[in-house]
């Protein structure tokens, strides 16, 4: 016989043998795109975008559909109103942490983001509470913010008003505030620990962004010194790059749109004045700024697809049977981007919070820290911290492009797990 003939007999009965133990194994998973044998799905994901092919995925099998990385299943959410009823509604059963393998490797399932069972409830509980006593949500981490933001201040005075890529200055105040928190102690922004730390952080946060497509157990973990290593190390991981990158973002973002930051600025001289630093409690009466930082955050989709979950036991949702173990990626674009909540949602408006009055419109599509049982346990701190070091910012300095508005680029820089924004220069011009 032809050996080629050989070879598709042989391809063929392979994919027939995949999809009859696809369509009888444990469970009725959604429909989705037919995977091929080994690979799965893997050639029509956009690797550099996989929110994007989870959406053109969306608009043929619906709000949920299970996709193949390799010969694993996945089962997507697309859409607020399907990942409010699994993470919210279902919380439990949808509280697992999916597969991921780099951390896997390094934290060996201990920390808070990539742990699980039994040990991920009881440090997180333990991480809270800690937070908590540490002063989050009160004065005392205001207070810290604020400080780190008069610091922020003075380090860009340093510049001069000469073009320079905000980039490190950014990162290092978010930084800072957790040391502040962990350490009880914050470091100058040229201290060569302070340095070391962020670059260390910054290849971590490079080595995630890769795509994932591995898989390892997790051991169960409580409370050991790895454990709280591990830990400590998560929310650096989660505090430092998110809030950074937005604060970038944000910047290149009212470049862009310079009468938003007039707009921006002119709030701030008339609640906050110019010889007293910004306070949380000048937001209430800060409509256009709290819903300028909020438009940022829905308009740049940091994190379009929220780390992956797993299923906690066989759950029965929306007429499928998903196994215990399953991986689940919810889209937090399809919320974000929601055309129905948000007209227009590629363009950036802050009128998109903003009611008829002018007065500030809450919404509860807006879930860039996720939602449920696994939201960012710092969502708090990242609120006040975006809030306080934009508006410091703004207090004090007259941002100039090299550039005109027109020809600002906004469209992100694919990274595998995050947007980012194009590399860019400013000037910080004192006013």
């Amino acid at each position: 016989m032809d050996p080629a003939v050989v070879l598709v007999l042989c391809l063929s009965s392979l994919l027939l043998l995949f999809l009859w133990r696809q369509s009888s194994g444990r469970g009725k998973l959604p429909p989705g795109p037919t995977p091929l044998p080994i690979i799965g799905n893997i050639l029509q994901l956009d690797a550099k975008d996989i929110g994007k092919s989870f959406t053109n995925f969306s608009k043929v099998y619906g709000p949920m559909f299970t996709v193949y990385f390799g010969m694993k299943p996945a089962v997507v959410l697309h859409g607020y109103e399907v990942v409010k009823e699994a993470l919210i509604d279902h919380g439990e059963e949808f509280s697992g942490r999916g597969h991921f393998p780099v951390p896997e490797r390094v934290n060996k399932g201990f920390g808070i983001i990539f742990s699980n069972g039994d040990g991920w409830k009881e440090i997180r509980r333990f991480t809270l509470m800690t937070l908590r006593n540490s002063g989050m949500g009160k004065r005392r981490i205001e207070e810290c913010v604020q400080e780190e933001a008069r610091c922020l201040v003075e380090e860009l005075r340093k510049t001069k008003a000469s073009p320079c890529d905000p980039l490190f200055i950014l990162n290092f105040a978010p930084c800072n505030v957790i040391c502040s928190i962990i350490f009880r102690n914050r470091f100058d922004y040229r201290d060569q620990t302070l340095l070391n730390l962020m670059e260390k952080f910054g290849e971590n946060h490079r080595i995630m962004s890769s795509p994932w497509m591995q898989e390892k157990q997790n051991p169960q973990s409580r409370f050991t010194i790895e454990n709280l290593l591990c830990t400590i190390v998560d929310l650096f991981g989660a505090g430092i790059e998110t809030t950074g990158t937005t604060l970038r973002y944000g910047l290149l973002i009212l470049l862009k749109h310079p009468e938003v930051t007039a707009k921006v600025q002119e709030e701030i001289d008339r609640v906050v004045g110019r010889h007293r630093s910004p306070c949380m409690q000048d937001r209430s009466h800060m409509p256009y700024t709290d819903a300028v930082v909020h438009e940022i955050q829905r308009h740049i989709d940091l994190i379009p697809n929220s780390l992956p979950r797993a299923v906690t036991c066989d759950v029965k949702f929306r007429n499928y049977l998903i196994p215990r173990g399953t991986t689940v990626l919810t889209s937090l674009t399809s919320a974000l981007h929601d055309d129905k909540v948000f007209p227009n949602p590629e363009r950036f408006d802050p009128g998109h919070f903003l009611d008829e009055c002018g007065n500030f419109k809450k919404s509860d599509y807006f879930i860039p820290f996720s939602i449920g049982k696994r939201i960012c346990v710092g969502e708090g701190l990242a609120r006040m911290e975006l809030f306080l070091f934009l508006t410091t910012i703004l207090q004090n300095f007259t941002l100039k492009s090299l550039v005109g508005p027109k020809d600002i680029d906004i469209t992100p820089v694919i990274s595998g797990m995050s947007h980012l924004p194009p590399s860019y220069q400013l000037c910080f011009i004192p006013v």
